[in-house]
């Protein structure tokens, strides 16, 4: 009797079948019945060249699962099997959701603080850079990278990528009916190199910055595009639907048509995985069913607990700016500010994303390309994380936010208190009169954390060193 397969819990589980037939074989309908008991996914399967056809599962109840193909291809049809799904191992716990209104857990209930930062087109740089890339984020505090499908064509991103999405006719012109499998496995690749890092790929499905005319293609060709990428890619566990970057730049792009793209991975995705999109001037409609939670570009991270209000969703401020010294204005701002920036959105209770642009002799700017990062915020923002990380189970909430200061926490119990640029020489704090708390100075740019001698409780005065990017931490007893 043939050794029953064993897949990990919340890994990609992959039937693999084959029919050299003649035609176009993404034309092929393809897709399967897995059962675990009384319950059915059924995800579609896809053409991945060479006769193979795959279909993919992210099993994610431990035991026994059958399955059973559909297909229009005989050679496809009625194929049956089982597996036994089996405990994850440390490190994975599953597809990040949405808790507690605006703030994000893996699926096994494991707290998710997403730190992101921003890559467009890491992928499309060839493995020597690439490889790099990856080295970089090992030591990076970074667990969500915002990514792009497709090459882009920008400033300090003139190269030409290895692969193309779809095959060409004889014209030169794209074939708009078939794919190229293999530009599709190196995304894959990609993308599973992150998860084994633990770091989770925010795939921008479309952007403006193009010159292969992918920004405008027919709708029936978006529609199919985005069919088989969530055939291929939903059982990745680190997957995160972003629709756009710049969504509102996109003029051959309506509402409705952004409204059909998210209806159409919403209806396809078996697992659900997170849905953003992310603006230049104008906000798409947050509060949309299908949207998940917020992406935002803007560079007043005072709005975020406007957002939080408005939206009810987790506000993701994915583009502040970014740190470096271009003479682009959204990619100058200092390691400082960058830091500024991240306390500020942090503490209202949202969060903020990273990128850089420092000028390169060969232009290999980290927000286009990867490579290194040469900073200083990098450090500063893995400061922060584990701050964060370390405070409410919950989640940071904004607590009496006004003009005079940005305060987040869990009221009662934990605080904080960031000051930003401003440099006050103490501040009067006013905690609950029946409980003891302790309080702590932390230097955000120095990375210090320095105790206040002794407990508090009711109002106090706490002297402070009357410089900027300072925070007070407090904490009850």
């Amino acid at each position: 009797m043939p050794h029953m397969q064993t897949a990990e819990k919340w890994s990609v589980f992959e039937v693999t079948l084959s029919d050299p037939q003649v035609g176009n074989p993404f034309d092929v309908a393809l897709s399967a019945e897995f059962r675990y008991k009384n319950r059915v996914v059924e995800p579609e399967g896809f053409y991945d060249g060479d006769g193979v056809y795959k279909v993919r599962l992210m099993p994610d109840t431990l035991g026994t699962w059958e399955y059973t193909t559909v297909s229009d291809l005989d050679a496809l049809n009625g194929k049956t099997g089982a597996f036994t799904c089996v405990e994850p191992r440390p490190g994975n716990h599953g597809p990040v959701r949405v808790r507690n209104t605006y703030h994000f857990a893996y699926e096994d209930g494991t707290r998710y603080v997403p730190v992101g930062t921003t890559c467009y087109v890491w992928n499309h740089q060839g493995d020597a850079l690439e490889e790099q890339t990856l080295e970089t984020l090992k030591s990076a505090p970074f667990n969500k990278m915002r990514m792009c499908v497709f090459p882009k064509h920008y400033a300090f991103n003139q190269n030409e990528p290895e692969l193309d999405a779809f095959e060409r006719l004889p014209d030169g012109s794209w074939d708009f009916t078939r794919f190229n499998p293999a530009f599709f496995q190196h995304l894959e690749k990609r993308i599973g190199d992150l998860r084994d890092l633990d770091i989770e790929a925010d795939l921008i499905l479309f952007h403006p910055y193009d010159r292969w005319g992918y920004r405008e293609m027919p709708a029936e060709v978006d529609d199919r595009y985005l069919r088989y990428l969530v055939a291929r890619l939903a059982a990745y566990r680190n997957v995160w639907w972003s629709f756009a970057n710049e969504f509102d730049l996109m003029q051959a792009k309506t509402e409705l048509d952004w409204d059909r793209f998210f209806k159409l991975v919403q209806a396809h995705d078996p697992y659900q995985h997170l849905r953003s999109i992310h603006n230049c001037r104008e906000f798409y409609d947050h509060n949309k069913p299908w949207v998940t939670h917020c992406s935002i570009q803007r560079h007043e991270l005072d709005q975020v607990t406007i957002w939080r209000d408005q939206y009810r969703k987790p506000v993701v401020v994915d583009e502040c700016a970014y740190e470096g010294n271009i003479p682009y204005n959204w990619g100058n701002i200092t390691a400082q500010e960058m830091s500024n920036r991240f306390w500020e959105g942090f503490v209202r209770g949202g969060y903020v994303g990273h990128g850089e642009t420092y000028v390169h002799p060969e232009d290999v700017l980290w927000w286009s390309k990867g490579g290194s990062l040469h900073g200083q915020s990098p450090a500063r923002i893995a400061f922060l994380r584990q701050i964060i990380e370390d405070g409410p189970e919950e989640g940071i909430k904004p607590l009496d936010i006004n003009w005079n200061q940005t305060q987040g926490g869990k009221r009662g119990e934990y605080y904080l208190h960031y000051f930003g640029i401003r440099q006050p020489a103490y501040r009067d704090v006013h905690l609950p009169e029946d409980a003891q708390f302790t309080i702590e100075i932390i230097d955000t740019w120095g990375m210090t954390i320095t105790p206040v001698e002794g407990t508090f409780s009711g109002k106090c005065r706490v002297d402070l060193p009357a410089k900027p990017y300072i925070a007070l931490r407090i904490k009850k007893v």
